[in-house]
């Protein structure tokens, strides 16, 4: 049997996102079908899931990073990158709350993780949540993680008891949410952001005591048996007209954002007279902000004058029922979907009809971010691209999500972005889809790729020993070459690349790399090898200087 943990470290925080994840997995339907507030649009527990789907994915790379070593990471570096997770991932009211909560627990087990220094966590991120939200409600998940904080002051010293006090105080505030919120009690259910976050301190109660939490009956209420009238799951969500109805706002807007904080004051003052449910979490330049308004690109604007919005989301709501629906024309045959590291591909694959999803630096896209873009891609039939061997369970994952929900998905496994772009240049929509995908395969698996890199710090790799600011060629995900600038690696690269032959490359430029780079390396191929093009892309801001394709 494991050892138990007696404090928080990051094994422990590791554990926790694992089993937080299962269990919203486990309980997302039930969770979806008793959300009635603050809009009956059924998509509490799916919200919350891909929350922590985003955190746990950015504590596994930050244990990923030490695979090499013989150390695992500290608590502060897996806290902070859980929290960052979910705020980067996460997913309507209850997720981005739950964001906030991570993040102000964050805050404070990054400097402890003993039992003193959780309980303080706890405070410290059920104010923190209720300073996100303009207009805190109580009979809400606020009202749940509150009482889990003053039930965990009386138990210093002991982690376990700490945790367990948590778990039992969110509980039993859990059961009493229909008492405090009218249309819970008249829908005959608990809160479902509420009832999620019960989850995850249930998981954070097995990560630490090796304990599971007892499961509850399939219902509405999860706390002392009978506290609460049992909402049944299996008719989907509930209704809730005087909340969901055509009084409310039409759209929720979400949106990530580039901004200072004196600029994100006047964002808030600006937001909450255009409508309501908002929620702005985040700090230190990068901010999530939620909100429910009629005037969504009012909303954006908003956005765009505090700073640098992205992974713009907007919904509309239905006026029956508090659905999520979409007006949207007969589907098309067939759709691709590309993930792509940077703003400048993303254009030149939308200009080739593709629908693509940005994968920003330290910011991978969750199995959600590309349901979601499959959905956008409205087709029968999908071609996705994940452009990045990391990325290979995430992208199967949201292609059987798809495929649940009628869509016919084939996975190119493409490794980098220039297979991508290589299996887009052969795609054509009119002939047979399985002939398509496999040209595109073929094309993506004739095409070897590169990329250039800095070394962070010293360290032991395949072409010998580089020092931090040593410049990195890395070959089919290898690294082959070690120089001391980028155009002499780049150079040292195309020759090994073209030693096998090849008749074209393709050049991705990074952000901050000049047009004369490209023109040096350009005259370099066309001076060593006659029958070779070249081709030149703007990548935007990406994590490589340069990308290169050979094929």
């Amino acid at each position: 049997m494991p050892q138990l943990p007696d404090d928080l470290d990051a094994v422990a925080v590791r554990t926790w996102c694992s089993l937080a994840l299962e269990a919203l997995g486990r309980e997302r339907t039930e969770i979806d079908a008793i959300n009635v507030y603050p809009i009956a649009d059924g998509d509490t527990g799916t919200n919350l899931y891909l929350t922590v789907e985003s955190a746990a994915a950015a504590v596994e790379a930050v244990f990923a990073a030490h695979e090499t070593g013989t150390t695992t990471p500290a608590t502060a570096d897996a806290v902070r990158a859980m929290a960052h997770g979910a705020l980067i991932g996460a997913r309507g009211n209850s997720g981005t709350i739950l964001a906030q909560l991570l993040r102000g627990m964050a805050g404070v087990l990054a400097e402890g993780s003993d039992a003193d220094h959780l309980g303080l966590a706890l405070a410290r991120a059920a104010d923190a949540a209720r300073q996100a939200v303009a207009h805190p409600v109580e009979g809400t998940v606020l009202t749940v993680a509150t009482a889990a904080a003053e039930a965990a002051r009386g138990d210093a010293g002991d982690l376990h008891a700490v945790v367990r006090a948590a778990y039992e105080g969110a509980r039993a505030a859990l059961a009493r949410t229909p008492e405090q919120l009218a249309v819970l009690g008249r829908a005959g259910v608990v809160d479902a952001g509420g009832r999620g976050l019960v989850t995850v301190l249930g998981a954070l109660l097995e990560a630490v005591t090796g304990q599971a939490p007892v499961r509850e009956p399939r219902t509405g209420a999860v706390g002392p048996a009978g506290a609460v009238a049992a909402a049944t799951v299996a008719d989907g969500p509930l209704d809730c007209p005087e909340e969901a109805g055509g009084g409310g706002p039409a759209f929720e807007v979400i949106y990530l954002l580039e901004a200072r904080d004196e600029q994100v004051d006047r964002l808030r003052a600006r937001l909450d007279a255009l409508g309501d449910s908002l929620v702005v979490v985040g700090g230190d330049g990068l901010w999530h902000v939620h909100v429910h308004v009629d005037d969504a690109g009012a909303a954006v604007e908003a956005g765009v004058e505090a700073g640098r919005p992205y992974r713009i989301r907007i919904t509309h709501f239905a006026t029956e029922s508090g659905h999520d629906v979409r007006v949207q024309a007969e589907p098309a045959q067939r759709a691709v979907v590309v993930v792509v590291p940077g703003d400048g591909l993303a254009g030149l694959c939308t200009e080739a009809g593709a629908t693509t999803v940005i994968a920003r630096p330290g910011e991978p896209p969750a199995s959600g971010e590309l349901v979601d873009a499959i959905r956008r891609a409205h087709a029968r039939e999908v071609v996705l691209l994940p452009n990045d061997a990391a990325l290979r369970h995430t992208a199967a994952a949201a292609a059987e999500q798809a495929r649940t929900e009628g869509v016919r998905v084939a996975l190119v496994p493409t490794r980098a972005a220039v297979q991508g772009i290589a299996a887009l240049a052969v795609h054509e929509p009119d002939r047979g889809f399985d002939e398509d995908v496999v040209a595109m395969t073929a094309a993506a698996g004739a095409t070897r790729y590169a990329e250039l890199a800095v070394a962070e710090h010293r360290s032991w790799t395949m072409a010998g020993i580089c020092q931090a600011g040593d410049v990195l060629g890395l070959i089919d995900g290898d690294v082959a070459v070690i120089g001391a600038d980028v155009q002499t690696t780049a150079r040292t690269v195309l020759d090994r690349m073209l030693a096998a032959g090849g008749e074209l490359v393709t050049l991705v430029l990074g952000e901050d790399v000049p047009d004369t780079l490209a023109d040096a390396l350009e005259e370099y191929v066309r001076e060593g090898h006659l029958a070779v093009d070249t081709v030149v892309y703007r990548g935007g801001h990406q994590r490589a200087p340069l990308l290169i394709g050979v094929e």
